[in-house]
C-alpha cells in the first residue's frame, strides 16, 4: 500500500521549502522530495538559490566589492592599506561555508517543523500518485491529496558553446574558478552576467561581455539602464551589445569565440568563458504521460494566477512557471498554494515583484517602467533625485546614481519606482511596500524619513513628481 500524505512538495528550493514548511504549519501531513546533491555527494535542500545562485553569488560580490573598495575607495576616507592582496581560494572557501550553514538549516527547519525530507527524485503521475526514487535505494510509490511542483530552473545552454571542463563554464563553474582569469569572456549581459562580469572584473580580471541584443538591460527603466551603462564602463568592463555568438573553440587553455556584429564576422581570445544567456524551467523525468500537467511553449508548467495546473490538485510554483525567475516570487507562490489547500485566500500582487541586480552599485526596481507607461498610453507624471544631492551618500562615498518615481497623473498613484544606487536591494523594499499599499507620491511625500539616510532619496523623489523637491531644483516632467 502507498504512503499517503496530505501534500507533496516536489522541490527543495525557495519556493518548494517555503511551501512545505508553510503547509505542515497549518496542519498537512507533509514530504519535500529533493534531488540536490553538494559536492560532497551529501543531499542540500535549498535549490539553485542556496546552492549555486543567489546566496553564493551574494558572497562573492560582497567579497570581491569589499576588496575594491579597499583598495581603491578607503583613501578618499583618509584610510591608507597597504599591499592588499586577494586569496581567492579562501574566498571560495568562505563561500562554501555559508552554503553549508544555510543549506543545514533548511533542512533543520524542514524537521522542526515537521515536513518529512526525502532525498532523491519523484516523477507525477495520474491521480497525484508520485514515484519516489531515492539516492540509494528501490522506487516507492507515494499517494497526496495535493501536489506542488516546485522544480525550479537550470542555466540555458547553447550549441556555439558547449560547456567544457573549466574552460567554458555556466553560471554553477563561475563561482568555483580558484585563480583570476587574466582575461574572462562572459555571453549574455543580463543580471547573472552582469553580477559574475563585475567579481572578476574586481578582482583583477580583464571583462569582456558579448551581448546579443541591441539594447541594454531593456528590462529596467531606460533612465536607469543608461546609468548602469556608464557605470561598468568606468569600472572597465567592456560591454558589447549586437554581439551575436557563433562559434568557440579550445585550443590550449584558451578559448577562441567567434561573434558577428553590425561590422561583420569577429573573434576573442579568453582564459576562461562564462556562458549566462539565461535559464530554462526544469521538467526533465518529472510528469508521466498521464499526470494531467500541461506545459506551455515555452515549456513552462501551465498555471493561472493562483498556480493551479490542469491536473486537480496539483499546483506549481517557482521559476517552473510563467513570471520573473526570482526566488522570493516563488517563495509567495509556495505560501500562497499552502495556505489555499488548507481553505484560506491569499494572493501573489505580481504588479509589486520588486526585481534587483546586485552589482555596485546596486539596480532595483518595482512597478512600471516609462517606457511601458509611454507604450500603454498612461499618462504620467515623474520626479527624480540625484543621489549626488544626497548627504549620507555624500558621507560615504556613494553619490552615484539616482532614484525615480512614476505616478499616475490624475490620480498620483505611484506607478513604478526605480533605482541604480548603494543599497537598492534594501530601499526598494520601501518601494514595494508602498506599492503594495497603492500610495500616492503625495503620501511618500507626507511621511517622515530619518536624516540623514539613502532612503531620503526616495522621498525627495516623491516630492518632485509635484514639484516639491527641496534638496534638487525642481523639474516636474509630465508624460510630453
Amino acid at each position: 500500500m502507498a504512503t499517503k500524505f496530505d501534500v507533496i512538495v516536489i522541490g527543495g528550493g525557495p519556493a518548494g521549502y517555503h511551501a512545505a514548511i508553510r503547509a505542515a504549519q497549518l496542519g498537512m501531513n507533509t514530504a519535500c522530495i529533493d534531488k540536490w546533491l553538494n559536492p560532497a555527494g551529501a543531499p542540500a535542500f535549498g535549490g539553485t538559490c542556496l546552492n549555486v545562485g543567489c546566496i553564493p553569488s551574494k558572497a562573492l560580490l560582497d567579497a570581491s566589492h569589499k576588496y575594491i573598495d579597499a583598495k581603491e575607495g578607503f583613501s578618499d576616507l583618509g584610510i591608507q592599506v597597504a599591499d592588499i592582496a586577494i586569496d581567492v581560494p579562501a574566498m571560495i572557501d568562505h563561500k562554501a561555508k555559508i552554503v553549508d550553514n544555510l543549506t543545514k538549516g533548511v533542512a533543520g527547519l524542514l524537521k522542526t517543523n515537521g515536513v518529512t525530507a526525502l532525498e532523491g527524485r519523484a516523477s507525477l503521475h495520474a491521480g497525484r500518485s508520485v514515484e519516489f526514487t531515492p539516492h540509494e535505494g528501490e522506487t516507492t510509490t507515494l499517494e497526496a491529496d495535493h501536489v506542488i511542483i516546485a522544480t525550479g530552473s537550470v542555466p540555458v545552454d547553447i550549441p556555439p558553446c558547449p560547456l567544457i571542463d573549466d574552460i567554458i563554464v555556466d553560471s554553477t563553474g563561475a563561482l568555483e574558478l580558484q585563480s583570476v582569469p587574466k582575461r574572462l569572456g562572459i555571453i549574455g549581459a543580463g543580471v547573472i552576467g552582469l553580477e559574475l562580469g563585475s567579481v572578476w572584473s574586481r578582482l583583477g580580471s580583464e571583462v569582456v561581455i558579448l551581448e546579443a541584443l541591441e539594447e541594454f538591460l531593456p528590462m529596467a527603466d531606460k533612465n536607469v539602464s543608461r546609468e548602469a551603462a556608464k557605470q561598468f564602463k568606468k569600472q572597465g568592463m567592456d560591454i558589447r551589445l549586437g554581439a551575436l555568438v557563433t562559434g568557440s573553440s579550445v585550443k590550449g587553455k584558451k578559448v577562441e569565440v567567434s561573434y558577428s556584429d553590425a561590422e561583420g564576422e569577429k573573434t576573442e581570445k579568453f582564459d576562461k568563458l562564462i556562458v549566462a544567456v539565461g535559464r530554462r524551467p526544469y521538467t526533465e523525468g518529472l510528469l508521466a504521460v498521464d499526470s494531467g500537467v500541461n506545459l506551455d511553449e515555452r515549456g513552462f508548467v501551465f498555471v493561472d494566477d493562483h498556480c493551479n495546473t490542469d491536473a486537480p490538485g496539483v499546483y506549481a510554483v517557482g521559476d517552473v512557471v510563467r513570471g520573473p525567475m526570482l526566488a522570493h516570487k516563488g517563495m509567495e507562490e509556495g505560501i500562497m498554494v499552502a495556505e489555499r489547500i488548507a481553505g484560506y485566500k491569499p494572493q501573489v500582487n505580481y504588479d509589486t515583484v520588486p526585481s534587483v541586480v546586485y552589482t555596485h552599485p546596486e539596480i532595483a526596481w518595482v512597478g512600471k517602467t516609462e517606457q511601458e507607461l509611454k507604450a500603454s498610453g498612461d499618462i504620467y507624471k515623474v520626479g527624480n533625485f540625484p543621489m549626488a544631492a544626497s548627504g549620507r551618500a555624500m558621507a560615504s562615498n556613494e553619490t552615484v546614481g539616482l532614484i525615480k518615481v512614476l505616478a499616475d497623473e490624475m490620480t498620483d498613484r505611484v506607478l513604478g519606482i526605480h533605482m541604480i544606487c548603494a543599497h537598492a536591494s534594501e530601499l526598494i523594499a520601501e518601494a514595494a511596500i508602498a506599492m503594495e499599499f497603492e500610495t500616492s507620491a503625495e503620501d511618500l511625500g507626507l511621511t517622515m524619513f530619518a536624516h540623514p539616510t539613502l532612503s531620503e532619496g526616495l522621498h525627495e523623489a516623491a516630492l518632485a513628481v509635484s514639484g516639491h523637491a527641496i534638496h534638487i531644483a525642481n523639474r516636474r516632467r509630465k508624460q510630453p
